[in-house]
């Protein structure tokens, strides 16, 4: 089994993308597989935090605890003001984008 689809199972590819919040508002909540996969694509070429938060449409508290997650797995990089993601960060978006994840 490649590293990569292990990552996927340690992410957390059981979250289902389709599970409405729990207040009833009828907001769907993503996964933390979906999630990562947004920010490592807006990381794609270099982005700041303040352009991942954007992108993937989180607070800051939750981009830094994804970006530690994500650096810690080795998927993204920190370079100086910048986060990059890595080639295996690339592999495991892939993999997740080919499975609908």
């Amino acid at each position: 089994m490649n590293s990569s689809f292990q990552l996927l199972l340690t992410i957390g590819v059981s979250g289902c993308c389709k599970e409405h919040c729990s207040c009833g508002c009828g907001h769907i909540r993503r996964s933390r597989t979906a999630i990562s996969v947004e920010i490592l694509k807006a990381a794609l070429e270099g982005a700041k935090k303040t352009h991942i938060v954007y992108n993937a449409n989180l607070n800051f508290d939750m981009v830094n605890r994804y970006l530690t997650m994500l650096e810690e797995k080795g998927l993204i990089e920190h370079k100086g003001n910048l986060y990059v993601t890595t080639s295996k960060g690339k592999e495991f978006q892939e993999i997740a984008e080919e499975l609908g994840l």
